[in-house]
């Protein structure tokens, strides 16, 4: 069977009329494979697209980990834009849109990796495409370097505290005082192993490990920047991807706000901007997991010379708040997870506040909400993509929305 790709997919499948959904390839090229429902198994690329490159990652053929390497960088640019920009006009909304920021390869700071003892010893890395399959991958392009080299720490800890009939999953995150682990799927805790993990911990320079939703070492702490700050997050929280791209939304937030008196963070998080913010104006914090809220609240009570921050913890879900409790604040952030906000964008929508910092993760969740705002008397000024997953299909951007 022969296909010609005419468009990309969301998950980054190249769609053939019928559809017939082709993995790897990208619009205009002519395919031949073998139909298998609505797919095309063992594709050969007959007329390769313009756009196509070589994947600059030799794990890139086996390893799931990114979905668009053999695609240019300017092709992957456009093709995030017209996705936000369709699910904007889904919507019947347009915007100005300012020029997209790329974190650089090998920048990852945070990643969650896959990892099972062998016969042999250990595995660790990405899953194969649509497979429970671990593939390793000692020259990813992806990773900051710093996660490589903790993997001879982590296999150290799977070979300790793992079993050849279960996998575990392995989130790293590079902090000030070394790579900070959390372990789900280990194995039970004991005297024993609690002792031989906190003796590879020290010999490996982590700064915390976390097994199993239970603390069992720290030997620094995990500390994080965030303006002047350095905030200590719980296990296993919520944080950017990559330092250049926090930095990228941070700017495009500061942009959106302009000079402000008294801003509100809805979903704040650990404070990504709201103790940047602060050293220019009033932040009041919303966020609903009270352990990010202690964190923030602990970074901002040992940071000087910041204006005044103040911290709730509320479910935005279930409690968004109400208009009357927005007055008085001069600008607003919102940086809800991938379902959006509905509830507190529509209180928001019925608010004064003239000027929002909309960040979002999810395009059409955010103009599902951009819309409500719109019909309420927001106008969308601009919108700024974000690659902070570079040859991922996941798109984050940051909204100016106004009083118009």
């Amino acid at each position: 069977m022969i296909v010609t790709i005419e468009r990309l997919g969301h998950l980054g499948h190249g769609i053939a009329p019928g559809p017939v959904y082709v993995p790897g390839t990208l619009p205009g090229e002519v395919v031949e494979g073998t139909p298998d429902g609505d797919r095309l198994l063992d594709p050969k690329i007959i007329t390769p697209s313009v756009n196509r490159v070589k994947p600059p990652c030799r794990h890139a053929r086996a390893c799931g980990g990114c979905q668009l390497q053999h695609a240019s960088d300017a092709f992957v640019s456009r093709w995030k834009q017209e996705v936000v920009q369709t699910a904007l006009a889904g919507q019947g909304l347009t915007a100005e849109f300012l020029p997209i920021v790329t974190s650089p390869a090998r920048s990852r700071r945070r990643a969650t990796l896959s990892a099972r003892r062998t016969k042999g010893g250990v595995l660790i890395g990405f899953h194969a495409r649509a497979s429970d399959t671990i593939v390793e991958i000692p020259d990813c392009q992806l990773l900051h370097p710093g996660i490589l080299e903790a993997f001879p720490g982590l296999q150290a800890l799977v070979q300790t505290g793992g079993s050849r009939s279960t996998e575990l999953s392995l989130q790293v995150t590079l902090t000030r005082g070394g790579p900070d682990v959390v372990v789900t799927g280990g194995k039970p805790l004991d005297a024993a192993l609690r002792m031989d993990l906190a003796r590879l911990v020290e010999a490996h320079g982590f700064s915390r490990l976390t097994w199993d939703g239970e603390t069992v070492a720290l030997r620094d702490r995990p500390a994080l920047a965030m303006g002047t700050a350095m905030v200590v997050a719980p296990p296993g929280a919520f944080l950017q991807a990559t330092a250049g791209g926090e930095a990228a939304l941070l700017t495009a937030v500061r942009q959106a706000l302009g000079p402000q008196k008294r801003v509100i963070d809805l979903f704040s998080g650990v404070g990504t901007f709201t103790l940047p913010l602060a050293g220019e104006m009033e932040v009041h914090a919303v966020e609903g997991d009270a352990a990010m809220t202690r964190a923030l609240d602990l970074a901002a009570r040992n940071t000087p010379d910041l204006h005044r921050i103040s911290v709730e913890t509320r479910d935005l879900f279930r409690r968004p708040l109400e208009p009357d409790e927005l007055r008085g604040f001069t600008g607003a952030v919102i940086d809800p997870p991938r379902a959006g906000a509905e509830a507190q964008t529509d209180r928001l929508a019925r608010s004064d506040i003239p000027v929002l910092a909309a960040v979002s993760c999810n395009p059409v969740t955010f103009a599902r909400d951009a819309r409500v705002l719109s019909d309420h008397g927001y106008r969308l000024d601009w919108v700024r993509v974000v690659d902070q997953f570079r040859w991922s299909t996941h798109i984050e951007l940051v909204a100016r929305l106004s009083r118009a």
